[in-house]
């Protein structure tokens, strides 16, 4: 039986939204042919045609790995790592005889760290095989050979299958609709998941499937499908569908996609067209741009500096082997008799001395390896995902208004966060809310709504004008919009004028009437009435809809019913006074696109009269009025320019009469326009429309307002602070993005503005000529000289104080963005404080952001909500979603997703900062321990004439990186600060630190390679030239081999573990625990390792327990060794926080003196001078 219908809108004869009538045209040729060779036997699974194609099933898999590939895949991820190669050749060598060491001892590091990473991907991999069984084993009902429809899971769909789909459900595969609930055929699909769009899209199916709505009808459907092979195109699709012998085109709107969601419509019957790999949505999943870190692209020439390095000690140590050994026999005499030159093996071969210098080089290559640290990337790894943790868990981040924390969506960029030199923002949904409100409209000239907003207080303080004292003028704060006691959503509008009936007394009532009347019909939402309220919602595509159709309720004009091609409003009649219900016949709907910038629709009213309604740009709408309907023109266009600079949205508002000949001649043009599915299709049906949005009659604009989100000035004042550059790159009118930069202190007062436009009488008269070369050449040159102007202001005022904003228009940014002028143009911004993009399209939201992040060389970061700025958010450094009002395709397109603007100040000035630090100072560090250990190898080998021998035991060098210097490391990685939240926050010049890199620069890490050098000197010629020669037991014994590597041993890790402790400003007890347990693990390991058989333990049998630990002179070296070791850092530690301070030193100083109090928000002077410095010299670099 059919279950109950809701009679909903009929769209089949509104052309505007699909093809439903679609006659076949030219591109259905092309079935069958190559990409057009689909067939699908519907309802037929017995078909041995349709069991021969054996298509692929609806199994789905986003995983990197299979259970059979894991293990070699995930081997080649890890050894694409230059070091994790020369670890594994290093591991394979150590089983022949030119090895210093046991090839266990090499072999157990490496599969540990190799282990750890790959267990990693597979728990990460093993999350998104969850994900996959709970998507394929979600349940559909599907029609079985019984007739009748049974569950079965997605997994299980074929090709042909019919399912039923109910409301609020996904879709399981591409399906074709067949029929729905709705008895037109229509139904109403959510694609959040596919394009991050939250409004609801319209579906139809076709007539003569549409009756298909129980078990019995469904049970004599046969059809034949004929389509495009799987593709990844969202939004095309060309097919047939075949049954009883007629053919019916196939076009997109009768396509439903997999992941999508069944909205306001109870059932829908669909046959599956494509499944599985083969959905659009699958088609389309492809891995986001690879970004790396700046950090981490230096740390791999680092690694190449210390292989070159290892290469080089190798080489200088053969060498000086090669010549020793040469000199052993010389003139048949021996010179060290005791190694028995004159009976060795090929490794020491005086007579062969090359031969054994290339064999020790071999050697060395092994030996000093430990100047490449095997467990860097591993830690970092580890220390990244704990950040991220802490990112996604910090609750000043966390938005209560929505339920949305912060999001670090990938790991890799974390100390990206603190290098940023330039935002790259949207305005809409970014820096405002997204929420518009109808606030002010001009109706025959006439300027209604009463208050300011915002971005008008902001002008009015700009401007020196009085504020109003009491905030009843403040737009929203009382007035009749509120008398009901209850706030309206998308509406904050008061005039007593017009409000509660009132407009009736207007002397342009009638224009009135009409203009509201424009606002409830013309667009496409679709009512929602509570049925427990009755209270009467909208399903807009956009806020400004919701706006327009919701100030038309409040305003006497409900928009209350749609039923098939009509509308119905509750209005107020002006001539009677009374609430009348007015039925209006809707013929047409021209859609709004970024193109067309407008909408019309035209209807039927009661009286039998033709009337197309439109709404649109003002640069689009007044070339098209007609010379009787200019009657308040200029003042429209006064009020619309007033509402720009009050950084409100405006629309103009206009209508026509049709005649009934004149309507049936372009609508027969137009119906064929629409029914073509050539790719000229949308320029044929601008351009047959736009035949028909000629000569309209004005009746006014509409301003609603995009409120700023709060605390926006704020967080963009203290980013400037930081050395931020900010630039917006917006869609909106010149006017609303100057006044909005004004209300978000993006600019200021004391700023000068550089504004490039094509706004001129000359380029004006060009295009009224409409010759093309001509108005590129003339806008060239204009943008060119304007461009040379402003470089001339800027350098004119170079010696003053005077701050820029240039602010350049979408035409202009054009030309400007063309290969020789944008190097002009970029220099002229990046020496501007603030830079504003208007009339930005996506494409150049994302060349801008391509040109800056290019040119600069410096970290930039994009931040946007919409799919619009996908492609900016996809070029940046760093891409930032904004979860907002539309969609989540941003936030699925980023690296990072945050709930408000607000919280970037906190993401960046905080965490980023933190982050940039933690990593550089563990870097660095890394780097410091390997080559203090590596060389006091080299320093032993040099005193033992290169004899390959080493200095330590084999597992005190395995475990050197794995276990007693690992933990602190991955300690400062996690916990570290240099300064609180608060204080990162109240001074944000500290940010400088990341954007001038001073913590990884080549300076900082050649002095930390320097420091480790230095130490490996001072622990190998201390140790050695304390112990060696002197009495070490009471016997009289002096030190040997074993006593002498554990005393250096000792010594270098006590000081890599202490020079942590020094170089740490935050201790937690993580890391006291880290710190000195990684020491005591040492000694520990020591009476361990050394209580096992001789055999096992070797050079290490008993050292500690037997030799070291009795003897007072490896207490007192050890000390003497650290403290001497520890010395040279630590002085000039103390000359540098004193004389050349960093921006932290100075913070930290003035914290310990008391001189920084918590209102304190002065910056200290030697900060003010630094700052003052550091700007003159960017004046005089550019």
């Amino acid at each position: 039986m059919p279950e109950g219908k809701r009679e909903r809108i009929h769209f089949r004869k509104l052309y505007s939204f699909a093809c439903f009538q679609s006659k076949f045209e030219d591109s259905h040729a092309q079935i069958g042919q190559r990409g057009y060779s689909r067939v699908v036997h519907c309802n037929d699974p017995g078909n041995p045609e349709a069991v021969q194609l054996n298509y692929r099933g609806n199994y789905v898999s986003t995983t990197k790995y299979t259970a059979a590939n894991f293990i070699p895949k995930s081997l080649f991820e890890q050894f694409r790592r230059v070091a994790n190669i020369y670890f594994l050749v290093v591991a394979c060598v150590s089983f022949s005889p030119l090895a210093p060491f046991s090839a266990l001892s090499i072999l157990g590091p490496l599969i540990l760290v190799i282990g750890a990473t790959m267990a990693k991907e597979g728990v990460e991999d093993w999350r998104r095989r969850k994900q996959d069984i709970e998507a394929n084993n979600r349940k559909v009902k599907v029609y079985d050979k019984n007739y009748t429809f049974c569950e079965t899971k997605w997994k299980k769909l074929r090709v042909g299958d019919i399912v039923k789909v109910c409301k609020d459900e996904y879709f399981p595969a591409d399906l074709l609709l067949l029929s729905s609930s709705n008895d037109d055929g229509v139904c109403y699909v959510e694609t959040m998941n596919l394009d991050g769009e939250t409004n609801l899209k319209l579906k139809h199916a076709l007539e003569v499937t549409s009756h298909l709505q129980d078990e019995n009808s469904l049970q004599q459907f046969r059809a034949v499908i004929k389509c495009e092979d799987p593709n990844e195109k969202l939004y095309s699709f060309i097919g047939t569908l075949s049954i009883d012998g007629k053919e019916y085109p196939l076009s997109i709107q009768k396509l439903l996609l997999r992941d999508s969601k069944l909205k306001n419509t109870e059932y829908v019957y669909g046959v599956v067209i494509f499944t599985g790999h083969d959905t659009k949505v699958m088609q389309n999943a492809t891995d986001p741009p690879s970004k790396r870190s700046k950090i981490e692209r230096k740390m791999d020439k680092i690694i190449y500096i210390l292989f070159s390095t290892l290469v080089l000690i190798s080489f200088i140590g053969s060498l000086f082997f090669g010549i020793e050994t040469k000199k052993d026999v010389s003139g048949g005499k021996l010179r060290r008799w005791y190694l028995r030159p004159d009976d060795t093996t090929v490794f020491y071969d005086p007579k062969r001395a090359s031969l054994s210098a290339f064999l020790h080089f071999l050697t060395a290559l092994m030996l000093y390896g430990y100047l490449i640290p095997i467990s860097l990337y591993v830690s970092i790894e580890i220390v990244k995902v704990l950040q991220s943790i802490f990112i996604n868990q910090d609750l000043d981040m966390y938005c209560e208004e929505t339920d949305t924390p912060a999001h670090a969506r990938t790991s890799n960029l974390n100390e990206e966060l603190g290098q940023v030199d330039t935002i790259l923002s949207d305005k809409t949904g970014t820096l405002t809310c997204n929420s518009m409100e109808f606030v002010k409209c001009s109706i025959a000239g006439t300027a209604y709504g009463r208050g300011m907003t915002e971005v008008e207080r902001a002008l009015a303080r700009r401007r020196g004008d009085a504020l109003p004292e009491s905030g009843d003028d403040v737009q929203g704060h009382d007035g009749d919009a509120v008398d009901s006691g209850k706030s309206i959503r998308g509406f904050n509008f008061r005039d007593e004028r017009i409000m509660n009936g009132q407009w009736v007394n207007e002397p342009h009532s009638d224009i009135i009437q009409k203009f509201f009347q424009v606002l409830a019909i013309c667009h496409t939402a679709i009512p929602d009435k509570d049925e427990e309220s009755g209270e009467i919602s909208y399903e807009a595509e956009s806020p400004d809809e919701a706006a327009f159709v919701i100030a038309a309720k409040e305003l006497g004009f409900e928009f209350f019913r749609a039923r098939q091609t009509s509308i119905s409003l509750r209005e107020l009649d002006y001539e009677t006074r009374k609430n009348v219900v007015r039925k209006y016949e809707r013929l047409q709907v021209l859609e709004f696109s970024s193109s067309r910038k407008r909408m019309s629709v035209i209807v039927r009213n009661v009286e039998k009269q033709l009337l197309l309604l439109s709404k649109g740009a003002d640069s689009v709408m007044f070339e098209r009025l007609s010379k009787d309907g200019r009657h308040f023109e200029s003042q429209t266009k006064d009020h619309i320019k007033k509402y720009a600079e009050a950084g409100l949205r405006t629309m103009v508002i206009a209508y026509r009469e049709l005649g009934e000949e004149e309507y049936e001649l372009w609508e027969e043009e137009f119906s064929k326009a629409k029914k073509s599915v050539t790719a000229e299709h949308d320029v044929l049906v601008d351009a047959v429309a736009d035949k028909i949005e000629r000569d309209l009659i004005l009746l006014g604009a509409t301003a609603v307002e995009d409120k700023l989100q709060k605390g926006v000035p704020e967080c963009i004042d203290r980013l400037a602070q930081a050395g931020i550059k900010l630039w917006v790159l917006t869609g909106d009118k010149m006017e609303t993005a100057i006044n909005i930069g004004y209300a978000c202190s993006l600019l200021r007062q004391d700023m000068k503005q550089i504004v490039i436009t094509l706004d001129s009488p000359d380029i004006d008269a060009l295009e009224k000529q409409g010759d093309k070369e001509a108005i590129a050449k003339a806008s060239l040159e204009s943008i060119q000289n304007q461009i040379r102007d402003g470089m001339y202001q800027i350098i004119s005022a170079k010696e003053g104080a005077i701050k820029f904003g240039l602010i350049i228009d979408g035409k202009s940014l054009e030309f400007s963005l063309k290969k020789n002028t944008e190097k002009s143009f970029f220099e002229l911004a990046i020496n501007c404080a603030s830079v504003i993009c208007c009339r930005s399209s996506p494409k150049q939201k994302a060349l801008v952001t391509r040109l800056v992040k290019g040119e600069t060389g410096k970290t930039t970061l994009a931040i946007g909500d919409g799919a619009n700025d996908v492609g900016m958010l996809q070029e940046a450094d760093i891409g930032v979603g904004i979860s907002g009002a539309e969609g989540m395709q941003a936030v699925m397109a980023s690296d990072f997703s945050i709930a408000q603007f607000r919280f970037l100040e906190h993401l960046l000035l905080v965490h980023g900062h933190w982050c940039y630090r933690r990593i550089s100072m563990m870097i660095c560090y890394f780097f410091y321990k390997n080559i203090a250990f590596g060389f006091t190898l080299f320093w032993f080998e040099a005193y033992a004439s290169f004899s390959g021998q080493p200095a330590y035991n084999d597992w005190y060098m395995s475990f050197y990186n794995v276990f007693f210097t690992s933990l602190p490391v991955i300690a400062l990685g996690v916990f570290d600060q240099d300064v609180s939240a608060r204080l990162c926050l109240k001074y944000p010049f500290l940010y400088l630190e990341g954007v001038e890199n001073i913590l990884f620069s080549w300076l900082r890490i050649l002095g930390w390679m320097f420091n480790g050098f230095l130490s490996s000197i001072i622990i190998f010629f201390f140790t050695t030239k304390s112990m060696i020669n002197q009495a070490f037991r009471r016997d009289g014994q002096v030190v040997d081999y074993e006593v002498l590597g554990v005393t250096m041993y000792t010594c270098v890790v006590w000081v890599v573990n202490c020079q942590m402790a020094i170089s740490i400003n935050y201790f937690t007890w993580i890391q006291h625990v880290f710190i000195w347990g990684s020491i005591a693990f040492w000694y520990i390991f020591l009476v361990i390792y050394g209580s096992l058989p001789p055999e096992v333990s070797t050079t290490a049998y008993k050292v500690l327990v037997e030799a070291c630990a009795p003897s007072v002179l490896y207490w007192l070296v050890t000390l003497f060794v650290v403290i001497s070791t520890l010395l040279p850092y630590f002085c000039q530690r103390a000359f540098q926080t004193r004389f050349k301070p960093m921006y932290h030193d100075m913070i930290q100083r003035n914290r310990s003196e008391g001189l920084e109090t918590e209102n304190s928000g002065e910056i200290p002077r030697k900060v003010k001078n630094k700052l003052h410095l550091r700007e003159r010299l960017m004046q005089r670099k550019s």
